[in-house]
């Protein structure tokens, strides 16, 4: 299996049966994250920030599968939030 389908497994697989549609999780997320900064951000705003925090990992190591494919699944996660809210 590439990458573009790993990341399509997880991020319409399990992850969606465990925490629901990803746009309702990474709300859930941008509501606590807001909270702590103390400054409102979206959604987006927190699938951007995980891939940033998988490429500063994949600085370590360039090749390390999982960060891979996250970066991916949290790329494809903004266009489903775009599609949840359209």
């Amino acid at each position: 299996m590439n990458i573009l389908e790993e990341a399509k497994s997880i991020i319409y697989g399990d992850r969606e049966k465990t925490y629901g549609h990803p746009a309702k999780n990474l709300e859930n997320i941008a509501s606590f994250w807001s909270i702590y900064l103390n400054n409102e951000i979206s959604a987006q705003d927190v699938a951007t920030m995980m891939v940033l925090l998988k490429l500063a990992r994949l600085m370590n190591q360039p090749n390390h599968r999982d960060s891979l494919v996250d970066s991916v699944g949290y790329l494809a996660l903004i266009e489903r939030i775009k599609e949840k809210h359209e």
